[in-house]
């Protein structure tokens, strides 16, 4: 049985996360700023961390997985994304998973063991169009959890980091921007996947059994992936089609 935390818990692939680590017979801290958390965890603030540290030294004495999931939707083309929305979307998607870590690596270090999972995503490897603040972020939350695993391996500390393409979700609900043509787009691409929240919660658990450092837990993930290594000119062919696409639609 683990001892299990888990950001942004409340609702959407957090609440997948929750729901299949519990099934499992762990033991989850549903933490996130809206109703429906066992604590609430606002994953911007120095002080909510701390409160969270605190709570899990009492109620546990340890952690042995911190799932850094809570996150935001955003983007938009560079000419028209806001300084603001930039630094809205990097605050939450990358400082929150820093703090996060920042706070409970002294725990896994003395204990010597136990697992940080960041959630990220697709955009954080592969990078479309009219998304650059949401890429960048995402990119940035890979490179965290590749140098936090080396950071921590000579401690028995491993990270991992899931990076699904588009999928069934409320993280819409959070999607903010001057770009309303980007907004809808990736509005229609999200409610029409046929994937769900419950579908990538259950293959992160399975990546994470297997000890994957990355994990692309759908097959969309892995071919648009598999693109970019094995066919460099197509990849960008796509990427610059779907560019100029954006562009009609935003005219």
């Amino acid at each position: 049985m683990s001892r299990v935390l888990v950001t942004g818990a409340a609702s959407g692939l957090g609440a997948a996360l929750a729901t299949a680590f519990e099934a499992r017979g762990d033991e989850v801290l549903r933490t996130d700023v809206v109703e429906g958390a066992d604590l609430r965890l606002d994953i911007t603030s120095d002080d909510d961390w701390a409160a969270a540290l605190a709570h899990v030294e009492a109620a546990w004495g340890g952690l042995d997985v911190l799932v850094n999931n809570a996150g935001v939707a955003g983007g938009g083309r560079l000419d028209v994304a806001t300084m603001d929305e930039w630094q809205w979307i990097m605050e939450i998607n990358l400082l929150g998973a820093v703090r996060g870590t920042r706070t409970f690596v002294p725990m896994l270090k003395r204990q010597r063991s136990g697992r940080i999972v960041n959630t990220s995503s697709l955009a954080g490897l592969v990078h479309p169009a009219g998304m650059a603040s949401y890429n960048a972020s995402k990119a940035a939350v890979v490179a965290l959890t590749e140098t936090t695993g080396h950071e921590l391996a000579a401690y028995g500390v491993s990270a991992h980091v899931v990076c699904p393409s588009y999928f069934r979700t409320n993280l819409m609900s959070s999607l903010r921007g001057a770009d309303t043509a980007l907004a809808g787009v990736v509005s229609r691409l999200v409610e029409t996947s046929p994937i769900s929240a419950d579908d990538i919660a259950a293959a992160v658990l399975e990546g994470l059994d297997r000890g994957d450092e990355v994990i692309l837990p759908d097959q969309p993930a892995r071919d648009a992936y598999g693109l970019k290594w094995s066919d460099r000119a197509t990849y960008d062919a796509v990427m610059r089609a779907q560019a100029a696409k954006l562009d009609e639609v935003g005219a």
